[in-house]
């Protein structure tokens, strides 16, 4: 690992950023999940969750739950189950309907074999100890229990990193700036099962590959400028190089009509 990319890593699992900044309200965090209302095929990410949660009964929790939109699905389609969400952030849980508590992933607040079902969706890239939280998320759900993991693909908004290092060349007034960060690097759609399969002996991937596609620049805009709390991290003025892509993709969408984004994402399905 190099000196920039271990400091990269620092910064996405570095818990005051994360608690402070990223996701002390949900601002940023739903920017990043509204860019997704323009893709097709268009998922409805809550509602696979909660199809793939159809035999459960009893206890969920969603660890990581952020602004509670697998939570909300969860209490109109099965109010009979009984629902929790945590997070590190008390700021992103305000909102959420239900019982919510502030709890670390490395060392959740939940007796062993007490969970039916735990949701870890977007969020173990974010955790120092990958598989500590694994062995957290194995612990405390049943012998019968799932575990529902979701990330991003390594190849996801290969579009977007090219925007970002053509905008950032620009600003520095070189050929292309340096890559901007990615969150789910640690924890991808490629890294993912072998690091889950280490406690569960059945691990399914359900990939969920589309394309974005915008006639106006503000929802990439909006997305780009959401990880404003790495800001420090992108090696380049954070706010300029947000302004100039805008006007290439402004320009990109006057010449074609529209501007893609290639989706590779998916959702684990982990059992024993």
């Amino acid at each position: 690992m190099t000196e920039s990319s271990a400091a990269r890593d620092a910064a996405v699992t570095d818990r005051s950023r994360l608690v402070g900044s990223a996701y002390s309200s949900d601002r940023d965090l739903a920017a990043r999940q509204s860019l997704y209302q323009w893709q097709s095929p268009r998922y409805d990410l809550p509602g696979l969750v909660a199809e793939q949660l159809s035999a459960v009964r009893g206890h969920v929790v969603d660890v990581g739950c952020g602004n509670g939109k697998f939570i909300r699905r969860l209490r109109e389609d099965r109010p009979d189950l009984d629902l929790l969400g945590l997070d590190i952030a008390p700021g992103i849980l305000t909102g959420v309907p239900g019982a919510v508590a502030v709890a670390d992933a490395t060392r959740l607040p939940l007796a062993t074999a007490s969970i039916d079902a735990a949701l870890a969706l977007h969020m173990l890239y974010h955790v120092p100890d990958i598989p500590q939280v694994v062995r957290e998320l194995s612990r405390v759900v049943t012998r019968s229990g799932v575990v529902l993991v979701s990330t991003n693909s390594d190849q996801d908004k290969a579009e977007l990193d090219d925007l970002w290092q053509r905008a950032a060349g620009e600003v520095l007034g070189t050929v292309r700036g340096p890559a901007r960060i990615s969150l789910s690097a640690r924890f991808s759609l490629e890294k993912a099962p072998a690091l889950l399969g280490a406690e569960f002996g059945r691990v399914e991937t359900m990939e969920l590959p589309g394309t974005i596609t915008v006639r106006e620049p503000e929802p990439v805009v909006a997305h780009m400028a959401s990880y404003r709390a790495w800001a420090d991290q992108h090696d380049v003025p954070f706010e300029a190089t947000i302004e100039r892509a805008r006007t290439i993709l402004a320009g990109h969408i006057a010449r074609h009509g529209s501007f893609e984004v290639t989706c590779r994402g998916g959702i684990l399905v982990c059992r024993r």
